[in-house]
């Protein structure tokens, strides 16, 4: 199972963008949604007016879908939760999700977040996966989460499929809080990089590669227009930099001294 909301838990519009290129390019199909009457605020979150191809119009009304697909050239069956984070009863939400998780058989939870963060657009977007079932932990090399403050329906349904026996993995995309306006490509790139990597299944991200490129050319042209902007990116870039840098260790500096008197042979 893949999910991600609208709201709180997906700055720049990230996670759930990067959810609905998924949901396209396998050719998802609806299977359910959840009563969007039980667990969303209408003056909070409002239902839109549209207009069909038809020409008729039509409300939309806030909700979750349920949608299904099977990966190509594989043995996997994708169900995809996407939505707007509800507005209130996140236990009986969260609880009817599992419910449906259980029915589907589904074996593992994929959670999709983005949150606003201090780092350079100039860089790659960092993407942190976290998990708390011990055994896939291990198998995939990552930590458990040490955050602790508030959350969203993210961290809500994580917890949950927990204590249903459902392993969950969570990923947060961190996008420069100083465009985290939407669309944000470049964390949308990053977040499918790590589901393509998670779910072993190649994607063709090509087009989204272009608009990511566009997207960061704009932000240098924005950057450049105004002088604070600028020196703020360079200070992120340094900072980044240097806490990308290797670990000082002995064989590290061996290395370096190693490089450094072949140079100098040569000079």
């Amino acid at each position: 199972m893949l999910a991600a909301f609208e709201g709180w838990n997906d700055a720049g519009e990230a996670a759930s963008d990067a959810l609905k290129f998924l949901s396209v390019f396998w050719e998802s199909e609806k299977i359910a949604s959840l009563n969007a009457d039980d667990y969303y605020d209408f003056q909070f979150t409002r239902p839109a007016i549209e207009r069909l191809a038809s020409g008729e119009r039509r409300i939309k009304w806030p909700t979750t879908r349920i949608s299904r697909a099977e990966v190509p050239d594989s043995n996997l069956d994708v169900i995809f939760v996407s939505g707007v984070e509800p507005s209130y009863r996140w236990r009986a939400y969260t609880a009817e999700l599992i419910a449906l998780a259980k029915e589907l058989d589904v074996d593992c939870i994929v959670l999709a977040g983005a949150l606003l963060a201090d780092v350079p657009h100039t860089r790659p977007i960092p993407v942190t996966v976290t998990c708390e079932e011990a055994s896939l932990r291990e198998e995939l090399k990552v930590e458990s989460s040490h955050y602790e403050g508030p959350i969203g329906i993210v961290g809500v349904l994580a917890e949950m499929a927990g204590l249903a026996d459902i392993p969950a993995i969570s990923l947060w995309a961190a996008v420069p809080h100083y465009v985290g306006h939407s669309p944000s490509p470049k964390a949308q790139l990053s977040l499918l990089h790590r589901i393509e990597e998670l779910l072993q299944a190649p994607l063709d991200t090509t087009l989204l590669t272009d608009e990511a490129d566009a997207w960061e050319r704009g932000v240098d042209e924005l950057a450049t227009d105004d002088p604070e902007i600028s020196a703020y990116v360079r200070q992120l870039e340094e900072a980044k930099d240097t806490a990308d840098l290797p670990e000082a260790s002995g064989e590290s500096i061996a290395r370096e001294f190693e490089r450094y008197l072949k140079r100098r042979r040569r000079d």
